[in-house]
């Protein structure tokens, strides 16, 4: 058995993942193990678990949380590790057990030895493996975040210390990427960038040296007002004079510990995307191909001008993105800026094509740029993306193009990039305007073919070569083809290749072997092995084929087939096999347009009437259902929305806390994002907008502004479309609120009027009190003061007509606030606390956080400095609990203004310090407005 810390809290045993339970166990479990063999008193506990704001029955809720771990351990194997003892409770268990405690230990052992026994290093390596992200990822609290930051000074350590030995021994490769993470997690570590510096420059990187180091400069003197220490400021005149030695390359590539390849060449100075897929594995001909791809690089690189283009066209299954993929793979090193990829979809069976603006707006986040920081006007997004390029050595893949307007608004200005297009059409435009270099694949020769078989296949292939090349010919040259026969040949060892071709070329029948037509080819190869599928294995292939153009989870899966979920995973398991579906990362499966034609021609054939769409409506149900519910989890008093009952069969998600629901929006925002459009082409318009909804809390708080604005303007086309004045009252408030983020604050407040005038109509007095509150947000931002209180107080009396508690203690909480910026102190403190006193009916601490915050804020208002800091103190302990960064990081603010003002000024600035780095990463414009306060000469 395992008890993971270093990461979120897991158990383990037998390589099983057991369930720990909900956050609040979880962290009970973590207070726990962090003293494994040692007892902990209850009263240590409820302190590390709950802090200074424990409920009112904690020891109860303790000793729930106590029990169900017990039984939790007893599924691992442990049933009489947790035990009572007269100084508290114990768990028993050796110290290794807990990785947090082997780390400990290894790094100890490490200690006792020279610093370059090799056993040393082995030890320090073997502790860094352990190391699995957050330590104590999701428990919240400041007892976690003390432990949480010791751990991390001490990761550090482990990694520069064994980074020492690889430069020691001339290896300065094997060391940077490990601590160019290291770097980029802890931006402003000396030591780190001490160590990184030594690495790039010994590397022969001198030029990635001194940009990383006058970016650590600036980031110095932005967060802190100081200058980098003495013995960074003497590594970089080293490194300016070329006084660090450059070893010799030794004859064995180094390798990152834990990786099974060469370490990729980074760029410490600005983020370095690496969005290749992984390189084709038995890749086969094409020679002339990769000749004129290499000559059109370095003719770029020799006579510079404008971007080079390449655009590699023919028809679907040929090779071309098996082609592109595998050439950026071979020229990765000459684009040491980085590797943008996308597909753009160009020829997706649901005819919604990735529009550019999309694909920029996912290019600029992989390059740095915050949600924040993105312009509102697609053309300025553009011109972001390609001024981040200039000047870069990237290599930009665009996959599956449509045609040439889709690909122009991602060409990048700068002549050190290159561009690799994909597409079914040959792009003549570019070609003429552009100047692009046209490749037209056509089919393998017949030996490329035999060779693509002979690297699927293996030996097998050398024994048989007069079978191997009647595969060739029955399958017509055409790559794809050929990769799904060499699948089954793998997967049924036992046939002979000449019984394999004799299977295919009984089960193909006459017609499908016309040689002159590669389709018909794919078509027998594709019908040979499906024929092979178990029935309810070739079901799912046809539904997930026929029904949806989206990568989906087992779980929905299920429920698109209406069945359990343990079937689809096998199932998914045997196409995938079969090569017939394609794996997207871990439970995750999509497939390829030929393969998606070829399961919905099956549909269609064999299918009842009907059956692709009923199943099309499980999957819409499953993810409206479960999306809700995460919703309604990451907002327990949020009031829901009334959805249709799920149809038979669908399963929804079984998400059982806020923790699981952030994850799982996570894990499926893309796929909800494009939800919301298919459904509104669908038909499925009540859906559209009902899923919508439930994007809204998650998109807001994770910052996801622009996504929010494209999903709610689908939403409110469909919602009017479907004559639904519910969803379109619900879909322009949602619009407002992303507008109002976005700065768009002349349009925001048309949409919360006309929003208040549905919710009238619908006689829906609690709605009309949330979108009151929202247009005091609004008046208060546009500095429209009368209205403010106005609003706020309309919203109270429409809460309590319509006797929705929660709404009032918001409401009061808002009258608090505005109450104080009009000087109304105690009028201010009153509600607050009559808004607290609200709140804890509900047991809520997240709703709490904002009205602490308030409180605080008319607490210092008034004059009472100390006070406002118990307060604020409270409001960014829940926001943190909560995960909701941007009104963490507003509230740390507040709160070194108000130790400012009692005379902590340390505090302050620790307070501030931490504001910023929180904005900074939310790319926020707050960040300078809290940086010019920190660097002020008359601040503290």
């Amino acid at each position: 058995m395992e008890i993971r810390i270093l990461g979120p809290v897991e158990v383990w045993t037998d390589g099983q993942l057991i369930d720990a339970g909900a956050a609040r166990q979880r962290a009970v479990l973590a207070a726990l193990a962090v003293d494994v063999g040692r007892p902990v008193r209850a009263e240590s506990l409820v302190d590390r678990v709950w802090g200074d704001s424990p409920p009112p029955r904690v020891r109860h809720n303790l000793h729930v949380y106590l029990a169900r771990i017990r039984r939790v351990l007893t599924a691992a194997g442990a049933p009489d590790a947790l035990v009572r003892r007269s100084g508290g409770y114990l768990l028993d268990l050796p110290p290794e057990t807990v990785d947090g405690q082997h780390f400990d230990a290894l790094r100890r052992r490490a200690d006792d030895l020279a610093d370059d026994d090799p056993e040393r290093a082995e030890l320090l390596r073997r502790a860094m493996a352990l190391w699995r992200g957050e330590p104590l990822a999701g428990v919240p609290g400041e007892w976690a975040a003390r432990i949480r930051q010791d751990w991390h000074r001490r990761h550090i350590d482990t990694v520069v210390q064994w980074a020492r030995g690889p430069l020691r021994r001339g290896e300065p490769d094997a060391v940077i990427d490990p601590l160019t993470r290291l770097a980029d997690d802890h931006p402003l570590d000396e030591p780190v960038a001490a160590a990184l510096l030594r690495a790039l420059a010994a590397a022969g990187r001198g030029a990635q040296a001194l940009a990383y180091y006058a970016r650590l400069r600036e980031r110095l003197a932005d967060a802190l007002g100081a200058d980098p220490s003495a013995e960074l400021r003497q590594l970089h005149q080293a490194i300016l004079r070329g006084e660090v030695a450059v070893p010799e390359p030794r004859a064995e590539a180094a390798t990152t510990p834990g990786a099974a390849g060469p370490v990729a060449r980074p760029t410490p100075a600005h983020p370095v995307p690496a969005q290749l897929p992984s390189d084709v594995r038995g890749f086969a001909g094409r020679e002339a191909e990769l000749v004129r791809l290499d000559a059109l690089r370095a003719n770029a690189e020799a006579h510079p001008g404008a971007v080079p283009v390449a655009v590699l066209s023919g028809l679907a299954g040929v090779g071309k993105t098996a082609l592109a993929v595998h050439w950026a793979h071979r020229v990765v090193k000459s684009f040491p800026d980085g590797q943008l990829y996308a597909n753009l979809e160009g020829y997706s069976p649901s005819g919604v094509v990735r529009s550019a603006e999309q694909v920029v707006r996912g290019f600029l986040a992989a390059l740095g740029v915050s949600p924040r920081e993105l312009p509102f006007d697609p053309q300025e997004q553009t011109a972001l993306y390609r001024s981040l390029l200039a000047g870069r050595r990237m290599l930009v893949l665009l996959d599956n193009a449509r045609d040439a307007a889709q690909v122009r608004p991602l060409l990048p200005g700068s002549a050190h990039c290159l561009v690799l297009v994909t597409s079914r059409d040959r792009l003549t435009g570019l070609v003429a305007t552009e100047g692009a270099e046209p490749l037209v694949l056509d089919l393998l020769t017949a030996g490329d073919a035999a060779a693509l078989l002979h690297a699927r296949i293996g030996v097998r292939a050398e024994r048989e070569r007069a079978a191997l090349g009647e595969l060739v010919g029955l399958c017509d040259r055409l790559p794809l083809a050929l990769v799904v026969v060499a699948a089954r040949a793998v997967v049924r060892p036992q046939l002979s290749l000449a019984e394999l071709g004799a299977q295919l070329r009984t089960d193909g029948g006459l017609d499908g072997l016309d040689a002159g037509d590669p389709a018909s080819s794919v078509r027998t190869a594709l019908s040979w092995s499906y024929r092979l599928l178990t029935g309810s294995t070739a079901r799912l292939f046809r539904l997930v084929g026929g029904s949806t153009d989206l990568t989906i989870s087992t779980a929905a899966g299920a429920s698109l087939a209406g069945v359990e979920r343990r079937q689809v995973r096998a199932a998914f398991a045997e196409l995938a096999d079969a090569h017939l579906v394609l794996e997207r990362g871990p439970d995750r499966y999509g497939m390829h347009d030929l393969l998606r034609a070829f399961a919905a021609e099956l549909s269609g054939e064999q299918d009842r009437t009907g059956d692709r769409a009923e199943a099309r409506g499980r999957l819409f149900d499953h993810y409206l259902h479960s999306a809700h519910a995460a919703a309604v989890l990451l907002h327990p008093h949020w009031d829901p929305i009334a959805l249709p009952p799920a149809v038979t069969g669908v399963r929804p998600e079984k998400i059982s806390d806020h923790d699981e629901a952030a994850a799982w929006f996570t894990r499926e925002r893309e796929v909800l994002i494009a939800l919301v459009e298919r459904c509104a082409a669908s038909g499925f318009e009540r859906h559209a907008w009902q899923l919508a909804w439930s994007l809204t809390i998650f998109l807001d708080r994770r910052g996801g502004w622009h996504d929010q604005l494209a999903v709610q303007r689908t939403a409110l086309v469909a919602a009017r479309r479907g004559g639904d004045p519910a969803g379109q009252a619900h879909a322009h408030r949602s619009l407002a609120r992303a507008q109002a983020r976005l700065g768009q604050l002349d349009e925001a407040p048309g949409q919360l009027q006309r929003a208040l005038e549905l919710f009238r109509a619908l006689d829906d007095p609690a709605n009309q009190g949330h979108t009151c509150l929202d247009l005091a947000e609004m008046a208060d931002r546009q500095g429209r003061r009368a209205e403010v209180v106005q609003h706020a107080e309309a919203a109270l009396t429409l809460y309590r007509t319509a006797g929705h508690r929660y709404g009032q203690a918001m409401a009061l909480n808002a009258i608090g606030w505005y109450r104080a910026q009009l000087g109304e102190h105690d009028a201010a403190i009153e509600a607050c606390r009559q808004g607290l006193a609200l709140l804890r009916e509900f047991d809520d601490r997240q709703g709490e956080a904002p009205t602490w915050d308030t409180l605080g804020y008319a607490q210092h208002r008034a004059g009472r400095p100390a006070e406002a800091v118990v307060s604020y103190r409270h409001a960014v302990e829940l926001y943190r609990e909560f995960r909701d960064r941007y009104y963490e990081a507003d509230t740390l603010g507040h709160l070194a203004e108000a130790q400012a003002e009692a005379g902590d000024p340390a505090g302050a600035a620790r307070s501030w310090g931490a504001a910023l780095r929180l904005l900074d990463d939310l790319g926020h414009p707050d960040a300078e407005r809290i940086r010019a306060r920190l660097t002020d000469n008359d601040g503290p």
